[in-house]
């Protein structure tokens, strides 16, 4: 999946954009890319989502604070930026755009996105196929896992496919009937007498729900709703790499699409167990290792713990205390390239003794008025 692009090269605008300059830079884009505008444009539909989620961030003060200091995984409710920022897990969906396309087309489109159903905001509904939600989950697994990789198995509520009907809902031997009340368009409009004239507005239709179809005989092992829910088993294969809060995505493992529409996706978010020794920073691993005084003034081998196990480390004669010691490759391996890894750096620490014996502190002294 590609990665999202920043919010201000979405829209075109520097860091430093007043309000107005974001505003005016979104409204440009609504105009041009509205699914409304461009019927059937999977293209332009895309780029209008992502105009939309880049101006319901940049346009609220502290949501744009929260994005500027962390980026995309402010709202991410499976990252540590995400529970920081307060944001985590912020419904895009929710966003009132009505003023915007209100000045953009003077209520054309109801006040809403249209047909457009990645976004809320207007009351229009469509009737074409609609990708089904994101189910979320976790699953916790240890450092040495998150190393390697690992398969682990997620049991999640789950909406399958009743037997008895196919999924329509309907009796098996009848089929869903196109809708009487708005004849198959999902939507009904309004006319109301006021003051100022008959204002017309247009709402998705009560009796299908938006669907333009409407069940005259439900199955009787569904109740209607063409899914039984059940509890199922899937077999995550989490990568080598993977940091603690982000997350791994199990392609139709989600909820049930709408008029045809695929399934969404199950996303299992990763909480990796902090290890007792090792400690990751991005693709590299930080330790601290104690070596007794001789060796440090003389030199030596110490044992070290990594990923793939203890390895000697070679103490240069007269290491100092606070040393860092690079251990080239030993680090994380990368999601996208786990051939290749970052590194550890090890801090070598000097024991100094504080209870000497006789016959080391005489030593000691006499080594001192050497100098």
């Amino acid at each position: 999946m590609a990665e999202k692009r920043d919010y201000y090269e979405v829209l075109g605008v520097s860091k430093s954009a007043s309000a107005d300059e974001i505003k005016k830079a979104y409204r440009q884009l609504a105009k041009k890319y509205h699914p409304d505008a461009n019927p059937g444009d999977k293209t332009a539909e895309a780029k209008f989502k992502e105009a939309s989620e880049a101006y319901a961030v940049l346009s609220d003060p502290d949501k744009k604070k929260a994005y500027d200091t962390y980026g995309h995984s402010a709202f991410d409710p499976n990252s540590a930026a995400g529970a920081a920022s307060g944001f985590g897990g912020f419904d895009f969906g929710s966003m009132d755009f009505s003023d915007i396309f209100s000045d953009l087309f003077g209520g054309a489109f109801g006040g809403g996105f249209g047909g457009f159903s990645g976004f809320g905001g207007g009351s229009r509904r469509s009737t074409r196929p609609r990708q089904g939600d994101s189910i979320r989950t976790r699953v916790t697994i240890t450092f040495d896992e998150a190393m390697k990789g690992v398969k682990k198995q997620v049991t999640i509520p789950y909406e399958e496919e009743c037997k008895s009907c196919h999924g329509s809902g309907a009796k098996p031997g009848t089929s869903p009937i196109t809708c009487p009340k708005c004849r198959g368009r999902g939507q009904v409009t309004v006319q109301q007498r006021t003051p100022f004239g008959i204002m017309q507005s247009v709402s998705t239709c009560p009796d299908c729900n938006g669907s333009g179809k409407v069940i005259k005989e439900r199955c009787p092992d569904c109740n209607g709703t063409g899914y039984n829910r059940i509890q199922k088993t899937f077999e995550v294969n989490i990568p080598a790499g993977i940091d603690n809060g982000q997350s791994v995505r199990v392609s139709s493992g989600g909820s049930p699409g709408e008029n045809g529409g695929m399934r969404g996706d199950l996303l299992v978010g990763v909480t990796v167990s902090q290890h007792p020794i090792l400690k990751r920073q991005g693709v590299n691993i930080f330790s601290t290792v104690s070596i007794d005084y001789p060796t440090a003034v003389l030199g030596g081998e110490t044992k070290v713990k990594t990923a793939d196990g203890d390895v000697m480390l070679i103490i240069k004669p007269g290491t100092q205390s606070e040393t860092k010691v690079r251990l080239k490759g030993k680090g994380v391996p990368l999601l996208r390239s786990p051939k290749t890894r970052g590194d550890h750096f090890v801090t070598v620490v000097v024991n100094v003794p504080t209870n000497l014996t006789k016959t080391q502190k005489e030593a000691l002294e006499k080594y001192r008025d050497t100098f």
